[in-house]
């Protein structure tokens, strides 16, 4: 399974293609992605897992399938974007929609924190939600986030709240 980080309700574990079709209901899903880039079209997602798994293999962090240990589903994704350096990295969080609510993004995005800073090299983690995505604003403020202001990216064309972390 790969397991990467383990918390009280949850496995992070190293993508493979055997997660695709769970992949569907987060990363393919028009609701779950409308405050994103959208939905990735299904076909692409081989792909996808493909390039989180080599990203693994080649830098020691990536994004991860997040596994509930209750029904041993993937019900989600999160982990880090690659940028040039993994002196910096993007913190990123999607999760299927039945499971909103329920404190997975946070303790996902808590245990992320951690492999970072056991990764040596990264200083910095960056993240930013659409300013209508209340929910993922307040649990980057939850853990620890600072807000830096506001900035536009190109891939969802619009300017969003940044935040940053910083390791110690």
């Amino acid at each position: 399974m790969g397991i990467i980080y383990e918390t009280e309700r949850l496995y992070l574990c190293v993508f493979d293609q055997s997660h695709i079709e769970a992949a569907k209901q987060f990363w393919g899903d028009e609701e779950v992605m409308s405050l994103c880039d959208g939905p990735s079209a299904h076909e692409l997602l081989p792909k996808v897992i493909e390039g989180y798994r080599k990203l693994q293999e080649d830098r020691g962090l990536s994004v991860y399938a997040v596994i509930e240990k209750e029904s041993d589903e993937v019900i989600g994704a999160v982990g880090f974007n690659p940028t040039d350096s993994m002196e910096v990295v993007e913190l990123i969080y999607h999760f299927n929609k039945i499971k909103w609510g329920k404190g997975f993004a946070t303790e996902a995005a808590v245990a992320c924190l951690k492999l970072a800073k056991n990764k040596g090299n990264t200083k910095i983690i960056t993240a930013s939600a659409d300013p209508l995505n209340q929910s993922s604003l307040k649990i980057l403020e939850k853990i620890g986030f600072t807000y830096r202001g506001m900035k536009w990216f190109e891939d969802t064309e619009q300017e969003e709240p940044y935040y940053e972390y910083l390791l110690k």
